[in-house]
């Protein structure tokens, strides 16, 4: 990985970016004690645009509203991506990114599966060090303290036949965060909607998988549940991922994930914790897991924990499920592995511990 991270660096200065500073700055305006995630937005953005079959010279501008036709592509047929991805800032001053190949692999991954042009390596980690250098005062140190960036692209095209674009945006946007949910969060199984099938779009970030999740998941909150599980679309009999989360469950001593598939997004922070739970000796097993193991494991006392991950949330608690008439409420631990892998990875994340695996990206 650390390989893989110098050869990116060494390729980073062959080609410059078009810079607009702002005027002034907004950093003083915000109150960095009481954010709601994802409202608030630092100085300058990233902006590339594809024309002509060619990524063209990429620049950082303002902050500033965008101007496309309404016949863009990405208004009609909803060709668009993203990814999320945090950095941070250690007690030195010295800003970090974590595992951000794997992100940068996703978004074309997504890009190339909704007939999307992929975006270059050099471009977008160049944009993201400039980004991060203009911003820096946006990055507040303490574990808790980061800052969200958005990358996405979006088929800008003025044209609504029903084709792929042949104009794109890529742009990166970045918003001071803390956490993503506060306190204990209670879910539905699902039992009707499904997020995705197979064959179609679930493993990818696109636009369209979230705006589908808004419906069932409203429908939950009106029961006093913030979160659906998906289960599986032919038999609703296999647990999946929730709405914006990969999901985890401990029966006994044992954590339990279900595989990724077509169906289900390879999470950054559910792949960096199922090798985190290798290194803590907790047994982690990668396989499909049923609606009625977890019910029955909930019924017996086996069912110790049920938790989110995921790159805005981290880890995110489960209290309590819902499926059918019954709803299962669970225990109180003190010794939970939730808490023990959020520390273990947010230590990495805000280099204060040993990154043995060769995760960190320093922005330099």
């Amino acid at each position: 990985m650390q390989a893989y991270y110098l050869r990116i660096m060494t390729n980073l200065n062959t080609f410059k970016i078009d810079i607009t500073k702002a005027e002034q700055s907004k950093i003083n305006q915000v109150d960095f004690d009481n954010l709601a995630f994802g409202r608030v937005f630092t100085d300058h953005m990233f902006v590339c645009d594809f024309v002509d079959g060619v990524w063209q010279q990429p620049k950082i501008t303002p902050y500033q509203p965008l101007t496309i036709e309404p016949s863009a592509r990405v208004l009609h047929y909803g060709q668009a991506v993203f990814e999320g991805m945090k950095a941070y800032k250690d007690d030195q001053g010295k800003v970090w990114l974590f595992r951000p190949d794997q992100n940068f692999k996703r978004i074309n991954t997504s890009a190339a599966r909704l007939a999307m042009p992929e975006f270059p390596e050099s471009y977008f980690f160049k944009g993201l060090e400039e980004l991060l250098k203009l911003d820096n005062q946006w990055i507040k140190s303490g574990v808790g303290n980061s800052l969200y960036l958005r990358p996405f692209v979006i088929a800008t095209e003025p044209a609504i036949a029903a084709s792929p674009a042949n104009a794109y945006k890529f742009m990166i946007i970045c918003s001071p965060a803390k956490a993503y949910y506060t306190g204990k969060v209670r879910v539905l199984f699902a039992e009707k909607y499904s997020r995705s099938a197979n064959g179609g779009v679930g493993f990818a970030k696109a636009a369209g998988n979230y705006a589908a999740q808004f419906y069932p998941t409203s429908l939950a909150q009106k029961e006093g549940f913030q979160q659906v599980i998906w289960t599986d679309a032919n038999t609703h009999e296999n647990l999946e991922e929730a709405g914006t989360m990969n999901t985890f469950f401990r029966v006994n001593d044992t954590l339990l994930t279900a595989p990724i598939s077509d169906r289900i997004l390879d999470g950054v922070t559910r792949k960096s914790l199922v090798q985190l739970a290798e290194d803590l000796n907790i047994k982690c097993e990668v396989r499909t897991v049923t609606v009625n193991e977890i019910k029955t494991a909930a019924r017996n006392g086996e069912l110790k924990e049920i938790f989110g991950a995921g790159t805005a949330a981290v880890i995110s608690p489960i209290e309590a499920f819902k499926h059918g008439d019954e709803v299962f409420e669970l225990p109180e631990i003190t010794d939970s592995y939730a808490n023990l892998l959020k520390t273990s990875v947010l230590n990495i994340q805000h280099n204060l511990s040993e990154d043995k695996h060769g995760w960190r990206y320093e922005v330099k």
